[in-house]
């Protein structure tokens, strides 16, 4: 069978499995040597280069979802992304970046960069023009992610790629949140995409991981600083990852349904002033996410009415968690300003966009119906207590 021929189960299922030729098993061998032989072998292995038997077979899964020549897995996604960036950007460069990105990486990029002399500007908004504008002559980069994280905001691709390529540029995308399974960016020119491979990709919330997809000459660099950086993973999560990713388009699709009904019942609430979710026809890029996504991801944020305490409403939920991160089977809920965009001060979290009130809400496999009845009783008692 060609590969380029198989379904997307097919791909999660299937692509970069090793075969266990010893036992026959039905599942993939985890190896979990540390030291390989370096003499009369094809290949020198060594756990910090990515290329275990393990790492190297993941590698081409994550290719494959990406529609890319080559893949890294990497031990988080902001190792996944520091590497990435370190591997095009050298002392006296410049570099692009979306407005709004995951709080990690805008910290990231704004603490380590000046040590290293490279520069560095954010849009002012979304549009060609905003992004033209900060080009400079020793710009190396543009950095986006869509959709952003946490407003769900869409960037449009095809202008990121028209742009980089018109300019010598090589194009990034941090595609976590909306998975290979909503949208593949190199359908759209996109250089190199980036993961945290903790979210979707594990989808179990046990496992931390990052990874990359790009040419084998864009892999060849970061491979080149990887290597040096020693942001590796551990063969045991490798076979974890892989595990979990034979599920990863089933769990997707399944968590898309689920949030668009959440972000359709959400809206219409009156404890609601506003919900962020590209799959709405309100969303202001709700066009451009139906040319660019295949399906609208599981993750959707909300603003709380001014009177309602957001704490007390998520302390309220009982079926939904309250908790740090996002895209596992069980829906989570959290307070951007408190977790993932703490590090931001209150002025670039206003910049952004990011309320006080805001909350991010990762959409499960739960029972549609048992999550809105979750959030009924939760406004509820919210609703009780002001009255009190």
């Amino acid at each position: 069978m060609k590969d380029q021929k198989l379904g997307i189960n097919t791909i999660c299922t299937h692509v970069g499995e090793i075969k266990d030729e010893q036992f026959k098993g039905a599942i993939s061998p985890l190896y979990m040597s540390s030291s390989y032989a370096y003499e009369g072998v094809d290949v020198k292995r060594y756990p910090r280069y990515f290329n275990t038997p393990n790492q190297e077979a993941l590698n081409k899964k994550v290719a494959m979802l990406e529609k890319c020549e080559a893949g890294l897995i990497f031990g988080s996604g902001m190792a996944a992304v520091s590497t990435t960036l370190l591997a095009f950007l050298n002392k006296g460069d410049h570099v692009v970046v979306q407005k709004t990105i995951y709080g990690g990486a805008y910290n990231f990029i704004v603490e380590e960069f000046p040590k290293f002399g490279i520069e560095f500007s954010f849009t002012q908004g979304f549009s060609e023009a905003d992004f033209d504008s900060e080009i400079k002559d020793n710009t190396k980069v543009i950095y986006v992610e869509t959709p952003s994280n946490p407003l769900m905001l869409i960037t449009d691709l095809e202008m990121i790629s028209r742009i980089s390529k018109d300019r010598g540029l090589v194009s990034m995308i941090d595609n976590t949140f909306a998975s290979p399974i909503n949208q593949t960016p190199s359908d759209f020119g996109i250089d190199i995409m980036l993961h945290s491979a903790t979210k979707y990709m594990g989808g179990h919330s046990d496992i931390c991981a990052g990874a990359v997809a790009a040419s084998e000459e864009h892999i060849k660099k970061i491979w080149n600083v990887g290597k040096n950086l020693g942001g590796s993973l551990s063969d045991y999560t490798v076979w974890l990852l892989e595990r979990s990713m034979k599920t990863m388009a089933i769990r997707v699709k399944a968590q898309n349904r689920n949030a668009k009904k959440m972000a359709k019942w959400l809206e219409s609430h009156a404890m609601v002033t506003k919900v962020y979710y590209p799959g709405l026809k309100s969303h202001p890029d709700y066009e451009l996410a139906k040319k660019q996504m295949r399906g609208f991801s599981g993750m959707l944020s909300f603003e709380l009415n001014s009177d309602i305490d957001a704490n007390q409403f998520m302390q309220s939920l009982q079926l939904v968690k309250q908790s740090m991160s996002l895209a596992g089977i069980e829906s989570t809920i959290l307070s951007p300003t408190k977790t993932s965009h703490a590090l931001l001060s209150a002025d670039e979290r206003a910049h952004q966009g990011i309320a006080d009130g805001l909350l991010r809400f990762s959409v499960g496999i739960e029972n549609k119906n048992d999550l809105i009845a979750d959030f009924e009783q939760a406004f509820e008692k919210v609703a009780k207590k002001q009255l009190v």
